[in-house]
């Protein structure tokens, strides 16, 4: 296992980046995470919910 400060640098190491279009060919592991997450998250947002259903728009406000 891992000790402290292995892990804080590690922490760090993601807490410093963020998601840029050339990790989805990147060799890091954590950029390579960032890119996977944040093509979830824009499939989510795209969708409408976060439980991947789909719910048809009526023009109703449905606050």
């Amino acid at each position: 296992m891992k000790n402290n400060q292995e892990l804080f640098n590690a922490t760090d190491e993601v807490a410093e980046k963020k998601y840029e279009p050339s990790y989805y060919k990147a060799t890091s592991q954590t950029e390579k995470g960032l890119a996977v997450t944040h093509e979830q998250v824009s499939d989510v947002y795209v969708e409408g919910t976060s439980d991947e259903n789909l719910v048809e728009n009526t023009g109703e406000n449905n606050m």
